[in-house]
């Protein structure tokens, strides 16, 4: 199933420690950056990516496009002040019947991963890449458990979330009427009764948020490296 991507990129990743937007460091010698929208680049049934940019980072955002010589049509759209409102302008410029939204900051993401989303979300609306939760989780209040909560039906949510496109426009319009923030796009839907399914995907699909998590970032291009896994 043919799509087009969303990858809001507007972001300050404070919890980085960086002076500067973290998709903008370098990982392996290109930016984060680059290495996602590689995936995408890559991808035939990828029919367009917009990525959702701070105005003054644009000119560098169109040199590294050059300079990567990322060749699909990639269209750089001003973000606003949260990721919510980022993706909501980007969403505006989507001409295809089915969007994936991506983190920036998850270069490692499976292509397999993405087909099967981008099939689901034309089947049934919307659909999202998780894992299940490998330990136990306690509820906590005031420094004290509360209770040790069942994990067998608890997933660890990543992007891409894959829809239809007008699901999509009509939850974030709704968000937008009546001000409401969500923590993901998928709980824009969720919200307005539509269903929302899963996809696994792995656990290499982290997102980088922390200085340690470039170490992971790491050792993951090494094992794909010596595996010979590009992103497939």
């Amino acid at each position: 199933m043919e799509y087009q991507v969303v990858i809001p990129a507007a972001g300050r990743g404070k919890r980085m420690k960086a002076d500067r937007n973290k998709l903008l460091l370098e990982l392996d010698g290109a930016p984060i950056i680059v290495h996602t929208l590689q995936v995408f680049d890559r991808d035939p049934l990828c029919q367009g990516i917009f990525v959702a940019i701070h105005p003054d980072e644009r000119e560098e955002f169109d040199a590294l496009i050059d300079r990567h010589d990322i060749g699909k049509d990639i269209r750089l759209v001003d973000g606003g002040e949260e990721r919510q409102d980022s993706v909501y302008q980007a969403l505006l410029e989507v001409d295809h019947e089915v969007v994936l939204v991506h983190d920036g900051a998850r270069p490692f993401i499976s292509r397999s991963v993405i087909h099967e989303l981008a099939e689901r979300a034309w089947e049934t609306g919307g659909a999202i890449a998780a894992v299940p939760v490998k330990d136990t989780i306690k509820k906590v209040m005031d420094g004290k458990v509360e209770e040790t909560i069942e994990r067998s039906s608890l997933w660890m949510v990543q992007t891409p979330q894959a829809f239809r496109v007008s699901s999509l426009k009509s939850a974030h319009d709704a968000a937008r009427d009546e001000g409401f923030l969500g923590t993901d796009d998928a709980s824009l839907v969720e919200r307005l009764g539509e269903d929302v399914s899963i996809v696994e995907s792995d656990y290499d699909n982290i997102k980088l948020t922390t200085p340690e998590d470039m170490f992971f970032a790491e050792a993951i291009l090494k094992k794909r490296t010596e595996g010979g896994k590009h992103h497939v």
